[in-house]
Order: C-alpha cells, then structure tokens, then sequence
C-alpha cells in the first residue's frame, strides 16, 4: 500500500500543471539546499577540531552537548514558523476501500523524511564520524548519535501537536529566553545542566532508550489525532468558526491611509504565510548574535554591517519585496475603488517604518556589545527607514506573480521571481561597500555616517520619490491586473 500511495505522489508531481514553471527558479533553490548541505558537512566535520583549537582542556563532545538545549529549542521555534504536515491529496481515496491507518502512517512517515529533519545530520554524522576516527567510544557515538536523531523526531512530531497554537509557541519563546537570561546573569548554570543528559547518553548507551520511548509517545498522539480526522464527513465538513474582530481605531489618527492600514494588519494575522513573515521578523531581531558574538566575524566590518540591516529590517525586507501581491487576491476590486494610489502606496510605507521603528527599540540590548555595534544598527535602521522601505515600494511594480496567502511560507515559492533576486543588490549590497569604502579610506566613524546620509537623503525626498512611484504604478495598472487575475 505504502508502494502504491509513493507512486501515486511521484505521479502527482510531474504531472502537476506547475511542473514545468520556474525551471529557473526551482535550480536556484536546489543550489541554495546544497550550499547547505555542504556548509553543515564540513562545519560537522571541522567542530571538533575548531572546539580543540579553542579550547583544549574541554572535551568538544561535551561542548556540543552543552548548547544541546538551545538548539533543540530554536529548532522548535524554527518548524514552527516554517514547517507544515506534508498532506497527501487523500480526500479522494476516502470513498474508496483503503486501510485509513496506512493512510496516517504515510503522511506521518513522510514527514519524517522532510528537509528541516535531514539538514542537521549534515552536521551531527560527520561530527560522530570525526569522534569516532579520534577514538571515541564507538558504542558511546552512536547511542549519542540515535539520541540526536529521535529526538530531531520528536521536535517533527511536537511541532504538529502544537502547531498554530500561539500559547506553546509563547511558552517555548519563553522558556527559551528565560534559559538564556538565566546563564547570561549566572543564576544557574543552564549550559552544564543540560550538557549532563547527553552526557551521560555517551557514557551510557542505555540511556538512549528514552529518546526511543519519547518519539514513539509522540508519534502515537499523532497517529491518534490524525486518524480521528481521516473521515468523509470531516473532509467535506465546512469549518465554522466564530468571527473575531480587533478594534483598529487607533489607527484613525493616521489620516487618510488608515484604512488600508487597517486592511493590512488584518491581512497580515488572518493568513498564513503573512504571519510568518511579521513573526519571523521578531527571530531576525537574534540575527546579530551570530556575528556579535564570534571572534571570527569581528574584523569583518561590513557583514557586520549586513547583520545591522537584518535586525531593524526583517519585516520591511520580506513584505516589503512583495508589494503588492499581498493583495493580489482582490487587487482588481481594490483597483475599481475611487482612491488615489499614491494613499495605498503610503499606508505600505507607514507599515514598513512603523515596524523597523518598533524593531529598532527592541535592538537596544544590543547596547551590552559597545556603542560602535549599536550605531551600527541605529545607522542600519535609518538606512532601512528612508532608502530600502522606499526602494522596495519601486521594486513592487515590476511584481507579476499572485501570491496564496493561506498556505505556508516555507518552500513556498508563489509570487517569487527574478525580480526579489535583483532587489537584494542595492538593498543589502550597497550599504555593505558604502560602509566598507568610508571605513577603508576615511574612518570608521565614517562607515556610519555615510549609510545613515543615504537613509536620510532619501527621507528628505521622500515625496519626489513617491511621486515618481505612484506615476510607475499607475502606469503599470492594468498590467498588474491581469497578471494578479491569473491563478497562481
């Protein structure tokens, strides 16, 4: 049964209307997949003498267990954002004598296999690997190694279990932030305590049978509840759900746009993939550690600078760059109305800005890594504010592809095309080679300067612009309107 429903998808997908669109595009991302493959292989392969090098009275196993935790965690976070249950098309095969349990156990079995589950063996194999040629206890490894696995498992399973529910996503943000608050502050020792565990996994083989009994605990709580829903009448059953509304009207006090304002935000919280753009956008606000923290990245001024950008800029770069296909559904109605486009394109603008503002307030723990860094960021803000909200509104008419706001953002490649590609040039690459030029040949105070000038400039011209804007905009009106009208 399981053969019949593999050929059954390998069928689906070639025939598939789409299969043939966006060649291109699909070469991209499968290069962009073995970029990271190959990235996680060697930085596995590399850890352990990396962890040596720089610390060489520590073992480098306990090292990784140490930050096990906050791995596991983030991960959480990640699927939850990202990762949708890999439904099989089985509403047809219902009404037909098939095993329904087969059907659960190939949808359960399947996203097993998804790619947020196969990307971090890339780097935890060739790590085992590494341990073992070192001479590590090969019983050990391997029972560490299963653990990891299961329990890479067991986050897939959790993840469906909670999934759409905004309390658990809270409490694992929490949860993880307080960890973090408490090693930070030295109040416990998060990092040795969690170590133990996956410690005494190696130390212990015996151990692993936990993790065994906690993905298949997981599994069989997934199985449950999908099988309860593996019905007819619960596929054809219209979901009724009890209209909630919010009240907006304090955005009256922005005049005119407010409400297209209004629009959006409800746009924005009653879709899918719209969600996961503004609550990714939180996550980017943790960007910069990555290089803030590393020795490695310190002389590296401009991918320094190219983190600033990302802290302040993580809503305004993801909705900004599809503008305005967010509203392709019913761009033809909205286009019917009597408004002036110039008041649609502002209350975008007003959006993006209100964001980084509020994300550029929330930067400011990032003082903890000296005043250069945070001016850094406050340059990056500036420069997201005036120059890229306005270029990624210029951006936005040259979009041609309707975007499906209901389904999820990951792997979701609708509305993508050469075009968000183009747009990363002037807006990420720019600002780096400006900083890096003002740094190299004036100073370094310079660097600031000089990206926060062009944030600024572009503010002071800001209704030129947005003149020259709408005029592209009205010009390419009908244009929009018929590829919007066409199904994605």
């Amino acid at each position: 049964m399981i053969s019949h429903f593999l050929k059954l998808e390998w069928k689906q997908f070639f025939r598939s209307a789409t299969f043939g669109k966006s060649i291109a595009l699909k070469i991209i991302i499968g290069f962009l997949a073995l970029y990271f493959i190959l990235t996680f292989s060697v930085i596995g392969a590399g850890s352990f003498f990396i962890l040596k090098k720089t610390f060489p009275e520590s073992d480098p196993l306990q090292i990784v267990n140490s930050y096990l935790i906050f791995a596991i965690l983030g991960d959480l976070i990640f699927r939850y954002l990202m990762q949708k249950l890999p439904i099989m098309n089985i509403k047809p095969m219902l009404s037909l004598p098939v095993n329904k349990d087969s059907l659960v156990h190939y949808v359960l079995g399947k996203s097993s296999i998804s790619f947020f589950n196969i990307l971090g063996l890339f780097f935890y194999v060739p790590f085992s690997i590494v341990l073992i040629v070192k001479g590590y206890d090969i019983t050990g490894v391997l029972a560490w190694l299963l653990s990891i696995i299961l329990i890479i498992q067991s986050a897939n399973f959790l993840n469906f279990l909670i999934n759409k529910n905004m309390i658990a996503l809270t409490v694992i943000i929490g949860f993880l932030l307080i960890l973090i608050g408490l090693q930070n502050f030295e109040i416990v020792d998060v990092v040795s305590l969690g170590g133990k565990f996956f410690d005494a996994i190696y130390a212990t083989p015996l151990y692993s049978l936990i993790t065994v009994l906690l993905v298949a605990a997981l599994y069989r709580l997934n199985f449950q509840q999908l099988r309860n829903q593996v019905y007819l009448d619960e596929a054809i059953a219209s979901k009724v759900e009890e209209a909630k509304s919010v009240d907006l009207s304090w955005t009256d006090k922005l005049g005119d746009v407010a409400p297209f304002i209004k629009n959006d935000i409800r746009l924005i919280w009653r879709n899918k993939r719209t969600k996961t753009v503004f609550l990714m956008s939180f996550l980017l606000l943790l960007y910069g550690l990555i290089f803030f923290t590393s020795d490695v990245y310190k002389d590296m001024k401009p991918l320094l600078m190219f983190a600033s950008l990302f802290i302040t800029g993580g809503f305004t770069l993801n909705y900004g760059q599809f503008i305005p296909a967010w509203d392709s559904a019913h761009y033809k109605m909205l286009m019917s109305q009597s408004f002036r486009y110039r008041k649609f394109l502002e209350s975008k603008w007003v959006l993006m800005v209100s964001m980084t503002s509020i994300l550029y307030l929330l930067s400011f723990p990032y003082l903890y890594f000296g005043i250069d860094i945070f001016l850094m960021i406050t340059a990056g803000a500036i420069f997201n504010i005036g120059f890229n909200s306005l270029f990624l509104l210029y951006a936005g008419s040259f979009n041609r592809k309707r975007i499906d706001l209901t389904k999820s953002a990951f792997g979701n490649t609708q509305g993508t095309s050469a075009t968000q590609f183009l747009v990363i040039i002037p807006l990420m690459l720019f600002p780096m080679l400006l900083f890096w030029g003002f740094d190299a040949f004036v100073g370094y105070n310079s660097g600031f300067i000089a990206v926060a000038s062009v944030g600024v400039l572009a503010f002071v011209f800001k209704n030129t612009l947005m003149n020259f804007i709408e005029k592209k905009y009205i010009r390419d009106k009908y244009a929009m309107i018929n590829a919007f009208g066409k199904e994605a």
